[in-house]
């Protein structure tokens, strides 16, 4: 299952290559790691219910550079309390 999660999102992210390759060249590698920092943060926040501490705990980072990241994303954490 995992393995087959994994094919898809490479298989999302060499699209994505493609489709921004000549727009924004130079840009790519940041886009894209901005994209999974973002799904990847959201997800877990979601899972964690909004809490922060157990979402950095669970990612492998510190807080603070959670909740840095939150900010720089837009994050918002109100819409991962479901």
């Amino acid at each position: 299952m995992i393995e087959e999660k994994a094919k898809e999102i490479e298989k999302a992210l060499q699209e994505l290559d493609r489709l921004f390759l000549k727009e924004q060249e130079g840009k790519i590698y940041h886009i894209m790691l901005d994209a999974l920092d973002k799904s990847l943060i959201r997800n877990t926040l979601v899972v964690t219910f909004g809490n922060q501490i157990k979402a950095a705990r669970l990612l492998g980072i510190n807080r603070n550079t959670l909740r840095a990241k939150i900010k720089k994303l837009g994050i918002m954490i109100s819409e991962t309390k479901i």
